[in-house]
């Protein structure tokens, strides 16, 4: 009698597209909001610098100050997700970073912005990597990089959507009920990831098993194959906190990421007024011209994400991507003529941001369980010393210099150690497709792997 089972590439298929579908657009919104939360300030200060006499240095340590509550609680946070469950926490923390970004609103000079912007780093600590681990137990690992692709590029398009947006908002509130613009933005912004947070609570299905969205077949085929790839990392195996702290990749993936945030959060945070020194544009020409470069990044992310998955490469992808970042944004920085500087900065947001889904997908495959979750959070903590440094530093270029030119430069040299990094970092290849039984008994066979 002919069999009437399914194969399993059928089954695979069908399954990663149920998922994908029904969780890939949810965590897109989520870093949406979260990016539009910590990138708002660039424009806000458009208005706020002259309200409240905050200038670049201020601005800058403004910018950094974030992510030492975000460092100082990154592990720990992380932790508790791992206890209470990722729908829970991950709704905690977009409601209580959503408060206060709201917050920061009614900041009355300096040490009032500092102190919200250390608090919104300490309330979103854990976010990235949470989402990251959630990841993991929904996506083997073939279908990782372009999962992680799918909703890491929310960033991207907070960043395209953020200036027409933030200074849409910030022009036609301005004076409504007697506030400033830049105050709304605030506000609205902040409010839409405490909303958030209440819909991923009934949202998120907390793993496959509880899927009722999948067939029971389906259900079988993920933990499955889910299960043996927890293996193949050592699932069963008790990892003590210093193996996790002592192990190389940790440290070099880290180097690597924080080199790249120098450039990353350089550009988010600073491009509206890198592009506003270019000539006399109003807010929202402003806002728009800051949205080509990460559009751009937008397609980056996608077109190197599917290359990545395709060829099982990540390192070599991310070497490339930050390499020619790099010699764009250095480029920008010396041509004379400002359309030319532009289209180099539009350039670097086409490379720069391809990385991002790139290095969250081998950070995540590290370790699985609790060993996962630590160890992915503090290759994020120690990588936040770009976010921590960057900002800060291109400020008091900005203030001492007068110009971005030096500051630009230093972006690129960060970019160059990152690419140096990724072409040299050293990873256990992991299988691309472990052997695993399906729903109906037969086993897969052991494809090419990924590292």
């Amino acid at each position: 009698m002919e069999s009437t089972r399914t194969p399993v590439p059928d089954i695979a298929a069908r399954t990663m597209r149920k998922a994908y579908v029904r969780l890939v657009p949810l965590l897109f919104v989520m870093l949406f909001v979260n990016y539009l939360d910590r990138i708002n300030i660039g424009f806000a200060q458009l208005q706020m610098g002259e309200d409240l006499g905050i200038g670049p240095a201020t601005f800058g340590f403004a910018g950094s100050i974030f992510f030492l509550g975000y460092m100082l609680l990154e592990v720990p946070s992380n932790l508790a997700l791992h206890r209470v469950g990722a729908r829970r926490w991950i709704a905690r923390i977009l409601v209580t970073w959503g408060l206060v970004a709201a917050a920061t609103a009614f900041v009355v000079g300096d040490t009032s912005f500092w102190v919200m912007r250390f608090l919104l780093g300490a309330m979103e600590a854990g976010f990235l990597p949470g989402v990251a681990v959630y990841v993991t137990l929904w996506f083997p690992v073939q279908y990782r990089a372009r999962a992680v692709g799918g909703y890491i590029v929310g960033s991207s398009v907070a960043a395209v959507l953020g200036g027409p947006l933030s200074t849409g908002l910030m022009t036609s509130l301005d004076e409504f009920a007697g506030l400033h613009g830049w105050q709304w933005m605030f506000i609205v912004e902040g409010l839409a990831a405490t909303a958030l947070g209440f819909v991923a609570v009934r949202a998120m299905t907390p793993r496959p098993a509880e899927a009722s969205w999948l067939s029971p077949e389906e259900r079988n085929w993920l933990e499955s194959t889910l299960a043996a790839e927890r293996e193949a990392l050592g699932g069963s195996r008790h990892v003590r906190v210093r193996e996790v702290v002592g192990d190389a990749r940790v440290w070099t993936l880290a180097a690597m990421f924080g080199c790249a945030l120098v450039g990353i959060y350089g550009l988010l945070l600073w491009l509206p007024q890198i592009i506003d020194g270019m000539g006399d544009f109003s807010e929202v020409q402003v806002g728009f011209l800051s949205a080509l470069p990460p559009l751009l990044g937008v397609v980056g992310v996608l077109v190197v994400g599917r290359s990545s998955d395709r060829t099982g490469d990540r390192k070599r992808h991310l070497s490339v991507v930050y390499g020619a970042s790099a010699v764009a944004i250095a480029a920008s920085a010396y041509v004379p003529n400002q359309v030319v500087a532009y289209l180099l900065l539009c350039l670097t947001g086409l490379f720069i941001y391809a990385g991002n889904p790139l290095f969250w997908s081998l950070a995540s495959s590290i370790r699985t369980g609790a060993a996962g979750a630590a160890t992915v959070a503090l290759v994020n903590t120690i990588a936040q010393f770009g976010g921590l440094v960057g900002p800060w530093s291109i400020g008091l270029v900005r203030e001492s210099t007068g110009s971005f030119t030096l500051a630009l430069v230093t972006i690129a040299v960060f970019l160059v150690a990152a690419s140096v990094i990724a072409a040299l970092l050293r990873f256990e290849r992991l299988p691309r497709q472990v052997d695993v039984a399906d729903a109906t008994g037969r086993r897969e066979p052991r494809k090419e792997e990924i590292g």
